[in-house]
């Protein structure tokens, strides 16, 4: 389980493929504190770390996860969202999240106002996934690349979300232009009440 408040933007430092399954090794600042079998997000995929060595770790994606988010088009030198999961005792910053992309988007959008940042992302609109919670709702929570943020501007398929600067200098947002491709999960507490409303009305 995450909060969505993001530790690091770490730089992947090598990728390999094994079968349907991509290694991802990433160097970071608190790798020595991490352990095998820990859960680490991902721009916002949760993702068991298999092996550590000094200030570098790797962790591995299945074909499932690839085809489902953003980590199959990273590349060796791209900046990687990362947060380790949140301890039962301390303060939920952000909101629930759990590590469990639902779909990508595209950028479609970014302008810069006054010191903060404004993008607009689009996402492929399926009616009933939506009926189930798969949807944003004005100022409610949505992660995009493991980042807990409120949404603005909410349509069918699409949203708007502002950055504040220290958002946009310590996470990859800085990175995100028109194109690029990011993770979102939906607000699991939306899914619920979706899917208990879909129930209750049968």
């Amino acid at each position: 389980m995450f909060s969505g408040i993001v530790e690091e933007a770490s730089e992947v430092t090598g990728l390999r493929q094994e079968g349907g399954n991509l290694h991802l090794s990433l160097k970071c600042s608190f790798a020595n504190e991490l352990k095998i079998d820990q859960s680490v997000s991902h721009n916002g995929v949760c993702l068991t770390v298999v092996e550590i060595n000094q200030e570098i770790y790797t962790v591995t994606a299945m074909q499932e996860t690839l085809d489902k988010s953003n980590l199959a088009l990273l590349k060796v030198g791209d900046r990687v969202n990362l947060e380790r999961s949140m301890p039962m005792n301390g303060r939920l910053d952000g909101h629930i999240v759990q590590g469990h992309v639902d779909q990508t988007a595209v950028c479609t959008y970014v302008e810069e106002t006054d010191g903060s940042w404004r993008y607009r992302f689009e996402y492929i609109f399926d009616l009933e996934k939506a009926k189930i919670g798969y949807v944003t709702v004005e100022k409610g929570s949505v992660t995009v690349n493991g980042v807990s943020l409120t949404v603005c501007n909410s349509k069918d398929n699409s949203f708007e979300v502002s950055i504040i600067p220290y958002t946009h200098e310590y996470t990859n947002f800085k990175q995100i232009e028109k194109g690029s491709v990011v993770n979102l999960e939906f607000d699991i507490i939306g899914k619920y009440l979706s899917k208990m409303m879909h129930f209750a009305g049968k």
